[in-house]
C-alpha cells in the first residue's frame, strides 16, 4: 500500500503517520529524514544536496526528485509499501513522482487530506506562549497553565508569544500554505485517488475515517 499523507501545519499529520504506520506497516518516508541520511550517508545526491543547504539555499526540484525517487527505490519500500509525508509540495514534484513510480512499476493508492477549517488551525498553531522566566511552554487552550497567568513551573507570571505565532502571522503563512498545496490537491482530485478527510474530529474518528479509505 502505498499512500500520501497532506494537511496544513496543526491538522494533525504527524499523530495520524503514527497511527498509519503502527497499523499498516509502511514505510514512513519523510522528506527531512531522508535529506538528512543522504547527506549523512554521504550518497552522491546527499552530496549535491549537501552543497545547497551549506549556502542556504533550498534545494532544487530535480535533485528533490531523485533523491525522494532513490529512497523509493530500495528494497524495504519495495516490501511493505511507504507512506509519503512532506512531498510533494509542488505541483512539478507530483508529476515527477507519478514518473518515477512509473519508472519503478510502482502506484500511489490514496492520496489523503485532512481536512482541517483554517481559523481551527489559527488558533491551534496560535495559542502558544511561553514564560519568559524559566521558558515552559503553553497553549492558551489545549495546555493552559493550571493556575490563570501563572507558571506552573516557576511561579512567575511573565508569558510572552513568539513572533511566528502571533494570530496574523500564523494566518499569513496559512493562506500561503494553501495556495501552494490547492493545485496539488486538485491534480489528484483529477486522478480519483484524493480523499479529503474532516480534520476537526478526534483522532479516533480521524483515523476511523483513514481506516474506511485504506481498507
Amino acid at each position: 500500500m502505498n499512500i500520501l499523507l497532506m494537511g496544513l501545519p496543526g491538522a494533525g499529520k504527524g499523530t495520524q503517520s503514527e497511527l498509519i504506520v503502527n497499523d499498516y506497516h509502511v514505510k514512513h518516508i519523510a522528506t527531512g529524514d531522508i535529506f538528512r541520511d543522504a547527506i549523512k550517508n554521504e550518497t552522491p545526491l546527499g552530496k549535491e544536496a549537501k552543497a545547497y543547504t551549506d549556502q542556504g539555499n533550498l534545494v532544487p526540484d530535480d535533485l528533490t526528485n531523485a533523491i525522494v525517487r532513490e529512497r523509493l527505490a530500495q528494497d524495504d519500500v519495495k516490501e511493505s509499501g511507504f507512506m509519503l509525508d512532506g512531498y510533494p509540495r509542488t505541483l512539478g514534484q507530483a508529476q515527477a513522482l507519478d514518473q518515477n513510480l512509473t519508472d519503478l512499476q510502482m502506484k500511489i493508492d490514496a492520496v489523503i487530506f485532512i481536512d482541517v477549517d483554517q481559523e481551527v488551525l489559527k488558533d491551534r498553531l496560535s495559542g502558544r506562549i511561553i514564560c519568559r522566566n524559566c521558558g515552559a511552554t503553553y497553549h492558551k487552550i489545549y495546555n493552559p497553565p493550571k493556575q490563570a497567568d501563572v507558571c506552573d513551573n516557576c511561579g512567575a507570571s511573565d508569558f510572552y508569544q513568539r513572533e511566528d505565532d502571533k494570530p496574523e502571522k500564523v494566518a499569513h503563512r496559512i493562506n500561503l500554505q494553501m495556495e501552494s498545496i490547492q493545485p496539488i490537491l486538485d491534480y489528484y482530485a483529477e486522478h480519483g485517488l484524493l480523499h479529503k478527510i474532516d480534520g476537526d474530529q478526534s483522532i479516533e474518528n480521524v483515523f476511523r475515517s483513514i481506516r474506511n479509505i485504506l481498507g
